[in-house]
């Protein structure tokens, strides 16, 4: 047992020290947090380009004024323009496109057109359709001579934000909400694959490594070969979980900090002041008083979605989502990592792997594509099975966890990942033991199938 710690102890402190190691440790959390903060800095920055589009119809004015300009989207209607010479100076008169509309637009939705020298964003392209579709869909009701039309579509208009609340066997109720969700079965499942495949291929190429070096017949002579696949697989896994936890706690800093001098910013660029009881009744009134233009930007809507999802995040069950994530990583690492350094001592080239490599990888990919469809059934069978069968597990539970998951499926599905992690590192270690000295000769599945019936070494 010694012997194994010093093997741990040694492929620990080796790969921590490489230079590898510390640049990955350190540029992961910058890509991570990017993928956060600069989503939200795109969707929230004010700095967009004015977008003045020259509005057309053919016949009529129906449509005239009814789409209305935004901060970043001026319409201007033009009478009696001619399109064909439009089409060759739009630009040059300072407009982004041309908006046709034909008159049967009523009948053929299609009959409405879009002219630009670029690609229309999607949110263009929408704020435009949803407009006409509005005003198409109010004078179709206008023909029924309804009295106070526009008084009572707009007294009727009406938006939901459905509330999820669980509540489990002892009645506690606890609001949740399903996008957040899914962004942690996301994050959790694709990080579980990736960490595992990453950290598999590690144990592999550093068994090739010692194999083509002949430094592994020196460590043979001092310790069993099982000692020495088992601490090199538990050194690279503590590797793993050191940097993993670093990559955490960087991100976290990075993305506080970021936002920190967003939100800075932003709010030195704004001379209104937020009562204390920013939730209380007659708030909105409050803020307007102190900035006429604040109810432009802020609404009590905006405030109430954010405290929902700050309220959101605290409901999550973070001990039992990181505790789980860790356990089966280490499961879902050692299951796999056994695998590969099988594979590792039987081949003498990395190039060698590739005939033994397909039906290791082929589970971990099934697991990441059952993960996808359980975002949005995380209660189907295939989710539930994918979520006990150990060679799936790691991926599909993580991606189910956030949406609950019974207390015995947890239990069964790690005890099932660890017990079938002793049988692959029992399979892994009779190739190990053999091929691990083997030189010269391409092994095959049935000669691997021999290696496993060897009795004594």
């Amino acid at each position: 047992m010694n012997k194994t710690g010093l093997i741990i102890r040694r492929e620990y402190l080796t790969r921590v020290r490489k230079k590898s190691f510390i640049i990955l440790t350190l540029l992961t959390p910058l890509f991570m947090a990017a993928m956060i903060v600069i989503p939200v800095l795109v969707m929230s920055s004010k700095g967009q380009e004015v977008k003045r589009i020259a509005v057309i119809e053919k016949q009529g004015h129906f449509f005239k004024g009814k789409i209305h300009s935004t901060k970043y989207l001026k319409f201007s209607y033009l009478d009696n323009a001619n399109l064909d010479s439009l089409k060759r100076h739009f630009d040059e008169l300072g407009y982004y496109g041309i908006l046709v509309i034909s008159p049967k637009i009523g009948t053929f939705p299609s009959a409405v057109q879009l002219i630009s020298h670029k690609q229309p964003p999607l949110e263009v392209v929408t704020y435009i359709s949803d407009a006409l579709e509005k005003e198409i869909e109010r004078q179709k009701l206008l023909a029924y001579n309804i009295k106070d039309l526009d008084k009572i579509l707009k007294s009727v208009e009406t938006k939901i934000n459905l509330q999820t609340i669980t509540i489990n066997a002892s009645g506690q109720e606890k609001e949740t909400n399903t996008g957040i969700a899914m962004a942690l079965a996301y994050i959790s499942g694709l990080l579980i694959y990736m960490l595992t495949f990453m950290f598999g291929a590690m144990v592999m190429r550093g068994v090739i490594e010692e194999k083509t070096n002949r430094i592994v017949e020196v460590l043979i002579s001092s310790v069993r070969p099982f000692q020495l696949m088992m601490g090199k697989i538990i050194g690279i896994a503590l590797v793993g979980l050191t940097q993993f936890l670093l990559w955490i706690i960087l991100t976290l800093i990075l993305v506080l900090a970021t936002t920190g001098v967003v939100m800075h910013k932003k709010s030195s660029n704004s001379s209104m002041q937020l009562p204390k009881d920013l939730f209380s009744a007659g708030t909105e009134q409050i803020i307007q008083q102190q900035n006429p233009t604040a109810t432009k930007t802020i609404s009590m809507e905006d405030l109430s979605q954010a405290q929902k999802m700050l309220d959101a995040l605290k409901a999550v069950n973070w001990g039992l989502i990181v505790g789980s994530f860790i356990i089966f990583f280490l499961g879902g690492y050692l299951l796999y990592a056994s695998l590969f350094a099988a594979v590792g001592a039987a081949v003498d080239s990395e190039t060698d792997t590739q005939q033994f490599m397909l039906p290791i990888t082929i589970p971990l990919i099934l697991a990441l594509f059952i993960a996808m469809g359980t975002f949005q059934n995380p209660e189907s069978q295939l989710a539930l099975w994918g979520s006990l069968i150990p060679f799936t597990s790691p991926v599909v539970m993580m991606a189910r966890l956030p949406f609950g998951v019974p207390a015995w499926q947890l239990v069964v599905s790690i005890i099932l990942l660890f017990l079938t992690f002793i049988g692959t590192a029992w399979i892994a270690a009779r190739i190990y033991r053999t091929g691990i000295l083997m030189y010269g000769k391409k092994p095959t599945w049935k000669e691997m199938w021999k290696w496993l019936k060897y009795k004594n070494f």
